[in-house]
């Protein structure tokens, strides 16, 4: 069997000049290939449907980065750009067993089902409100700026009870936060003034708690235990992040799709095919999540012909799984929402670590999409999509910009 020492490793590109065929790449050496992660650090990459799947509920494979030996040896830098994402705090993302469950389920009792149908409303009052501030009369706009990113934003706001006059300034930590190339001396500072807003909106919903999810986390309970406000703080910092780039993604990508492949928006304007399909095909097949940081080796692990050895990192490849022909048959490369097997993927994760967030995100695209191609149905890409660029981000398959015609 292979191990990391005698494998070539595959660089993934920190500006993502061409994610797709990274990502076929990663895919055709797999289902575990070597990588190394911006800034030199080497790590493995599941790349296939089926392996994934067995490696997010593998016990050998744990969050605690303790376990990493890179880390333990003093080889990964406090400034290292990743580091928010592979050493976020204590929260869900960080640990496993019975700690996971506790947080899992504290989390649960406060994003219920209930609380994310409640916000429906919310979701089609702001976006009736986004589109309302459109040109009426057509034109170009940067769809991704006017609506599919300010969206999401609000309703994590809304629903996290974050004061809306602090979305300006997160929109540019969170930018920070997720870019390869921020330097080296803003991203301590950057983990440091996130953590800090956050512990100030705790503590103001301490003192006056709300309708609102982090009320909610700080009042939820299991058996008398509480959240502390350490995990309160990680879990809101990882929900805001989580809930408003997922679903950004997610909106932008479909209307590239739909863009892309007009024969596929036709089934779903002359309701041949249902706005979910769109949803679920676009999750499979541009997920919005290219690469999940990080899982670690507590011994041996063998995938295929090759070996995750003790101590070394793995990290999920989202972006080369949704489109693996094992799990999707020989036109797995294409975006079809006619698919059989599109609600198959695994883009919100598997197993007890699925995104707890995937309900609300789905709710978001669901009104978001319909209610846009109802008011500008010959809405369409203003540039080639070949002339789309991705931003700097290896864990998010975001854009720039989405330069549209609305066309109404």
């Amino acid at each position: 069997m292979t191990t990391g020492t005698e494998a070539p490793r595959i660089a993934l590109d920190p500006f993502v000049t061409d994610l797709d065929a990274e990502s076929a790449a990663l895919r055709a050496a797999g289902p575990l290939a070597a990588v190394e992660l911006p800034g030199g650090v080497p790590v493995w990459a599941v790349t296939h449907h089926a392996e994934a799947k067995a490696l997010l509920t593998d016990p050998r494979l744990v969050k605690d980065i303790n376990v990493w030996g890179a880390w333990r040896r003093g080889e990964i830098p406090a400034d290292w750009p990743l580091i928010g994402l592979a050493n976020p705090g204590r929260s869900m993302l960080t640990v496993d067993g019975a700690d996971h469950r506790r947080l899992r389920t504290l989390v649960a009792q406060a994003l219920t089902p209930r609380r994310v149908e409640r916000m429906r409303e919310r979701i089609e009052k702001l976006t009736q409100d986004l589109l309302d501030a459109l040109p009426a009369d057509g034109g170009t706009v940067d769809l991704k700026a006017a609506f599919a990113y300010p969206l999401p934003m609000y309703v994590i706001a809304d629903l996290m009870g974050i004061d809306e006059g602090l979305l300006p300034r997160l929109k540019v930590l969170f930018e920070k936060f997720f870019s390869t190339q921020t330097a080296p001396e803003e991203v301590v500072a950057t983990l440091t003034e996130l953590a800090q807003i956050m512990a100030r909106t705790v503590a103001a919903k301490r003192a006056a708690p709300g309708d609102d999810l982090t009320s909610a986390l700080i009042l939820a309970s299991e058996d008398g235990d509480r959240l502390t406000d350490e995990e309160i703080v990680s879990t809101l910092q990882l929900m805001v992040a989580a809930g408003h780039e997922t679903t950004i993604s997610l909106i932008v990508n479909a209307v590239v799709n739909l863009s892309t492949h007009p024969e596929q928006r036709a089934l779903v304007l002359s309701g041949r095919a249902d706005w979910s399909a769109v949803v679920e095909e676009t999750l499979r097949y541009s997920t919005p999540t290219s690469h999940v940081l990080i899982r670690f080796a507590t011994e041996d692990v063998p995938v295929g012909d090759k070996v995750i050895p003790a101590g070394d990192a793995l990290i999920v490849s989202y972006g080369a799984i949704g489109r693996d022909e094992g799990a999707h048959g020989p036109t797995a490369g294409e975006f079809d929402i006619t698919r059989a097997t599109r609600n198959r993927h695994i883009s919100f994760g598997h197993g007890p670590h699925v995104c707890p967030g995937a309900a609300l995100s789905r709710l978001e695209a669901g009104v978001a999409l319909p209610a846009l191609y109802a008011r500008f149905p010959g809405l369409d890409l203003a540039v080639p999509a070949s002339e789309l660029r991705n931003k700097p981000v290896v864990t998010q398959n975001d854009l720039f910009a989405l330069p549209v015609r609305l066309n109404p």
